[in-house]
């Protein structure tokens, strides 16, 4: 059916053509965006004039990412850096964009990446790969629940085989933990899953199985996700078991820089971090056993694509600070970093163009990403732990975020 802009509006209006359908009547998804934007406009009598600008092409978007678009929101992108970092393969020396709305987060960063420069880089090891999708399953009893815990423990090989018949990346490291509340069970799918994120594919990969565990066994699946694997929510079984990329990031700053360059000493900043991250966090019953991390994984994954909503997830994890000899040892431990450099918000342009600048877009980079994303967190902490010590935490941002 051929449709004019105007007629494909007026038949939104009289409830003729639904608002998600409205693709249907155009030649391009940037043309159905527009009509939509503009019918949003009618209805509110709103005008949207910045939301319609954008340079994203919405044909794979608004298959892949986003349903009923309207436009696009502009957050400011800056660059902190260079930063040298050292990981198990590489140096990597790059500019890093972050995009945020907090004044002084991106000079604060800079900072610290400065402070890593003068200490000849920092250290970065992934410690793991694994992405995990944990279903609820009801049994009879207690006793059952048990007896299908151990039937999953004795036949986990043929349970990989049917899970990993889904997808030619993922791979089921183990089943593990296994959690049992009265009859319910919690069984842990851990996955390896490569350059890509992996939720959708270890949704798939663990409705397979499931499959498979409630034909042998006399169970209802109740949920394919029962929070136990945990997504996008603070848990302690995340800062223990690790969900994601699982980076360690340190460095060992010399006393002189920690002098000239924090303006503190490296006894206040080791017990203004045991005061505030560990102390301070333990009272408060926190996850987060560090001053923001949160702030530097937001900034580099709304910059680079990532799922915003796993920055709760990279919240979780802990700072540390030692007297190395009046040197000053440091880092921060983020166990729960569910990153991806295919796939997912990064196929669109601009997280395309920030990806490429860390030369971390496709595959056999994720790594490259993780390292990148542990050592601009632990500039960002660095600097806002020496503030705090040095006191001039209200300062900066009275003249930087104001």
């Amino acid at each position: 059916m051929d449709l004019t802009e105007k007629e494909i509006i007026e038949k939104l209006e009289s409830g003729e053509i639904k608002i998600f359908e409205i693709e249907k009547y155009t030649d391009t998804a940037n043309q159905a965006t527009d009509i939509r934007r503009k019918f949003i406009e009618r209805q509110t009598g709103v005008e949207l004039n910045h939301i319609s600008k954008y340079s994203i092409d919405m044909t794979e978007t608004a298959k892949k990412n986003i349903e009923n678009p309207i436009g696009t929101i502009q957050v400011p992108v800056g660059v902190a850096g260079p930063i040298t970092i050292h990981n198990e393969e590489e140096t990597i020396e790059t500019y890093v964009p972050l995009a945020t709305t907090e004044g002084a987060l991106l000079a604060s960063v800079n900072r610290g990446c400065s402070v890593i420069r003068r200490s000849d880089g920092c250290n970065v090891s992934i410690l793991s790969n694994q992405m995990t999708r944990s279903p609820v399953i009801k049994t009879k009893n207690t006793i059952d629940a048990n007896k299908l815990k151990k039937w999953i423990n004795d036949n986990f090989n043929e349970i990989k085989k049917v899970a990993e018949s889904t997808t030619s990346h993922g791979k089921l490291l183990k089943i593990d933990p296994i959690a049992i509340v009265g009859r319910f069970v919690y069984p842990r799918f851990v996955y390896e899953t490569g350059d890509s994120m992996g939720m959708n594919m270890v949704t798939i990969a663990t409705e397979e199985a499931l499959k498979l565990i409630e034909k042998e066994n006399d169970i209802q699946v109740l949920a394919l996700s029962g929070n136990f694997c945990v997504d996008k929510k603070a848990a302690a079984v995340n800062l223990i078991e690790g969900r994601g990329k699982s980076v360690v990031a340190e460095v060992i700053v010399p006393k002189e820089v920690v002098e000239k360059t924090l303006k503190t000493t490296t006894e206040a900043i080791v017990e203004v971090n045991y005061a505030k991250n560990l102390v301070g966090s333990a009272i408060s019953g926190s996850y987060g056993y560090n001053a923001h991390f949160a702030n530097m994984v937001a900034a580099i994954f709304l910059a680079t694509g990532q799922d915003p909503a796993h920055v709760v997830e990279g919240s979780l994890g802990i700072t540390t600070a030692e007297n190395d000899n009046g040197d000053l040892y440091f880092s921060v431990t983020l166990p729960d970093l569910p990153v991806a450099t295919v796939g997912g918000g990064t196929r669109l342009e601009t997280a395309t163009e920030s990806l490429n600048l860390l030369g971390a877009k496709g595959s056999n980079k994720v790594e490259r990403y993780a390292s990148i994303v542990g050592g601009i967190v632990l500039a960002g902490e660095l600097s806002l732990i020496g503030a705090l010590a040095a006191g001039h935490l209200a300062k900066a941002h009275k003249q930087l975020g104001r």
